[in-house]
């Protein structure tokens, strides 16, 4: 039986990556000439702090990060914006909240958007992952296809361990 492990991350390293892509960019802008505007990476909270003296300059930080990431092959999905809040005396600041792993909420959504999909297999929870097992490989791509482009699916799904 063919199988495959559904899970909900985002590369680190790629984001790395894109997150040094940026800061190259923003040092290169002449817009930015003179600024302190960065985007950097917090591991332990997992967002990302973009940081700059208006919000024009935070919102062309986000484009150029989106854009950097776009590249590296980082969805966009498993984000959530905070609002532009005051930061310090004269600058301002942005958090995107990076989501990894499945909580209830989305459990509940990968589920109902198995069995809504017809499924003719064997689904299983295990450790941040779902298990997909079918006999068909054909059957596995297309279900995958279907769960990542889901407009319900809030998450930025990966393929690992692929099994023929």
């Amino acid at each position: 039986m063919a199988s495959f492990d559904l899970v909900s991350k985002i590369d680190e390293m790629e984001l790395q990556n894109a997150l040094k892509n940026t800061e190259k960019m923003i040092a290169g802008r002449f817009d930015f000439k003179g600024s302190e505007a960065a985007a950097e990476y917090k591991e332990k909270e997992n967002v990302i702090e973009i940081k700059a003296e208006d919000e024009m300059k935070i919102r062309s930080v986000l484009d150029i990060l989106r854009t950097n990431m776009g590249k590296r092959g980082i969805g966009f999905r498993g984000m959530k914006e905070s609002d532009i809040m005051p930061w310090g005396t004269k600058n301002k600041k942005l958090t995107l909240s990076l989501t990894s792993g499945f909580d209830k909420d989305a459990q509940k959504i990968v589920n109902r958007l198995l069995k809504e999909s017809g499924f003719k297999g064997k689904s299983q929870y295990m450790d941040e992952k779902y298990r997909l097992e079918s006999k068909s490989i054909d059957e596995l791509q297309t279900l995958f296809q279907y769960l990542r482009t889901h407009k319900d699916m809030t998450l930025e799904l990966h393929m690992e361990n692929m099994k023929r």
